[in-house]
């Protein structure tokens, strides 16, 4: 008589790393499988070496970094193989007169970019707003939106969901801000269209970015409140009513995240030593460039390179990369003050911005918000991010101003010759 014996086949460490990769590698496991008791840096050393085996590509460099790697892994990055660098650069010292910034502060700016003659272009900016004495920058606390979609019957069905929404907005409220004591539910905006009904709500989300705040108090309410109460359906968490990370009209108009606005006074002797151009001629090509030229191309940014500056700033400082998309709507104005000084201003009314959460707590990033001295504090919530959004401001229209004099003196292309190619 014979029985059959089960053997347990106990393998080394070397040998399940191996197997690990071998089945990675021919796709008979996923990269989120690899098992857990495996710490989140040996997770993305297996992952790039069963890629490289799969690819042929040489990856020697994504695997050096000093961020805390269990917490991009849990936070910020699934699947992790290891980090992308940027270089970063600093411009300054930059001078403005904000609430959250004093006018005798210097402030240091870095910047990640792989653009070069970006930093360079920018640093003049920053000296031309010192020459003048520094920028005024005022910061506007709009609210993130999130906006839920919902399917009514018809006009009737949707006139008593208004209607409803408007007669329990206290205990929406109340829900909303349940999670989270820094949550503030501001607005609810409705809009309707057929048998469909968008709630555009509207957060305080103090120092944070607010969104996936936004978001997870929007389906409490929906789930534990309107859809049990009114018996209509919502579609979905997110309508594009909100507008996140897309170039939208009512974000224009209405603002979202920070609405910052940034001005300089530049007089003859600025202009022409510092910026190497004239009043006439920075208005002249504001005029035909930012202006007609957006209108005639349709565009939303009536501006010369708001995503420039956001998007170095952006990726330095930890914020959501997509959201420079829409923060990089807004206007630039030129305008004669007297005959040879110009008034020069920025206009950006949808900036998300955070000082908390997010990317801001990785390591290289909160290096970069200790530079510029952005520090949230529990008991005054929301004055670091409002902090951080006067700074972007002068930073933008400090690069605004060096792009469009550059333009008037036709320098752009000799100064990409000379700093954006390099040597080969």
């Amino acid at each position: 008589m014979t029985g059959m014996v089960n053997v347990v086949r106990e393998i080394s460490p070397e040998t399940e790393r191996e197997e690990l990769i071998d089945a990675l590698a021919l796709g008979h496991l996923r990269f989120h499988q690899i098992p857990e008791h495996y710490p989140a840096r040996e997770k993305a050393a297996i992952r790039r070496e069963a890629l490289g085996r799969r690819t042929g590509a040489r990856l020697e460099h994504m695997g050096h970094y000093s961020l805390d790697d269990e917490r991009a892994a849990a936070q910020n990055c699934e699947n992790m193989i290891g980090v992308t660098q940027v270089p970063v650069g600093v411009i300054g010292p930059l001078r403005l007169h904000g609430e959250h910034v004093r006018g005798d502060e210097d402030v240091y700016v870095p910047l990640a970019t792989t653009e070069g003659a970006l930093l360079a272009s920018a640093n003049r900016g920053c000296r031309a707003l010192r020459d003048a004495g520094g920028a005024t920058v005022r910061v506007d606390n709009v609210g993130m939106t999130r906006a839920p979609v919902f399917r009514t019957s018809g006009i009737v069905q949707t006139r008593e969901l208004l209607r409803w929404i408007a007669d329990n907005e206290e205990e929406i409220r109340r829900r909303a801000e349940a999670g989270s004591r820094f949550l503030r539910l501001l607005e609810i905006k409705p809009q309707a269209i057929g048998t469909t009904v968008f709630l555009r709500f509207r957060f305080d989300a103090g120092d944070a970015m607010g969104m996936n705040m936004a978001t997870i108090a929007c389906d409490r309410v929906i789930r534990e409140l309107i859809e049990p109460e009114t018996g209509v359906e919502c579609v979905a968490l997110s309508g594009n009513y909100c507008v996140d990370k897309k170039p939208a009209a009512i974000n224009f108009i209405e603002g979202r995240g920070k609405r910052i606005f940034a001005e300089v006074v530049l007089d003859k002797h600025v202009l022409g030593k510092c910026l190497k151009t004239s009043a006439r001629s920075l208005v002249e090509v504001q005029y035909r460039k930012n202006l007609l030229g957006s209108a005639m191309a349709g565009s939303m940014g009536f501006n010369a390179h708001y995503a420039n500056m956001l998007a170095a700033f952006f990726l330095a400082t930890g914020q959501d990369v997509a959201q420079v998309v829409e923060g990089s709507l807004g206007i630039t104005c030129v305008e004669l003050r007297g005959p040879e000084s110009v008034v020069a201003s920025i206009y950006m009314p949808d900036v998300p911005l955070a000082a908390i959460g997010g990317g801001t707590g990785l390591a290289t990033q909160s290096e970069a918000l200790a530079i510029l001295g952005v520090e949230p504090d529990p008991e005054r919530p929301g004055a670091a991010v409002m902090r951080l959004a006067e700074i972007l401001g002068a930073t933008v229209l400090a690069g605004e101003l060096s792009l469009l004099a550059a333009l008037t003196s036709r320098d752009l292309a000799r100064a990409h010759e000379r700093l954006g190619r390099g040597r080969r």
